[in-house]
């Protein structure tokens, strides 16, 4: 992989790891479409480099997290939010501890990815039609906990399903656009160091990563950006016909291909 690919790959990285999008939708497309195949190591890097960008946009609210649980304030905003993270991750621990190698297995599978983009599709496109009309309780963030679990799957959206499912559930914008991408830091976490365990360290090329990590945390961070401005101006729903097509797409050529 050269460093031109390495970029390349850190741009898109960057913009599907945080739009509503499939960031490993897009990876299986790159993958099976143009040939590019990502080394594990390089890959783990990648989603740490978009993690980057979350802790650049949240770093107050990680500081008062962290603060709150150092004083085992936990009736405290901070310290109750804390609590929701917790609850809301144990979905993802749970299915990505159960499934992992039926959920890896379909990282190859056109099909299974293109049928995902359409289901994400159809969640982005009803998230149009929410109301606001509740707070963050454990119940809400179960349930947002269970739509990222469901993410797993590649075509499924992170970002998309749980925002979503927060919006469908009366939520307000802001706080479930804060509150899902502040539960995507243990799973992405967790995840990458459960990969980076079989990962081989051998043969990799140092400076390439590191373009590509930096590239995927500069773009990444402008990706957040951008989605809070839709999602607080109602059209986070409009990703929902890019997925449609994408996912279209995706199956027409899987046809073709088999």
């Amino acid at each position: 992989m050269d460093y031109v690919q390495a970029i390349v790959l850190g741009i898109v990285q960057g913009l599907t790891e945080w739009l509503p999008i499939s960031s490993s939708g897009h990876l299986v497309i790159i993958q099976e479409l143009c040939g590019i195949q990502v080394p594990l190591l390089f890959d783990i890097m990648l989603h740490f480099g978009t993690l980057l960008a979350v802790f650049a946009m949240f770093w107050k609210d990680l500081l008062k997290i962290v603060a709150s649980i150092i004083h085992l304030d936990f009736g405290s905003e901070y310290g109750t939010l804390a609590l929701f993270l917790v609850v809301g991750s144990i979905p993802v621990a749970l299915v990505g501890a159960l499934f992992h190698d039926f959920f890896k297995s379909l990282f190859r599978n056109l099909t299974a990815v293109g049928v995902a983009l359409l289901i994400t599709s159809v969640v982005l496109y009803s998230s149009k039609f929410h109301s606001e009309s509740k707070t963050l309780n454990y119940k809400e963030s179960f349930l947002v906990g269970i739509a990222q679990a469901i993410a797993i799957m590649p075509g499924i959206s992170r970002s998309g399903f749980t925002i979503a499912t927060g919006l469908l559930r009366g939520i307000d914008r802001r706080e479930i656009f804060r509150f899902s991408f502040l539960l995507s830091i243990p799973a992405i976490i967790g995840a990458n160091l459960f990969e980076l365990a079989t990962a081989p360290l051998a043969g990799f090329d140092l400076i390439g990563m590191i373009a590509g990590t930096l590239t995927a945390a500069v773009v990444g961070y402008l990706s957040l950006k951008l989605l809070l401005r839709l999602v607080v101006n109602r059209k986070f729903y409009l990703f929902s016909f890019y997925c449609l097509a994408l996912g279209l797409l995706i199956l027409v050529i899987s046809f073709l291909v088999e």
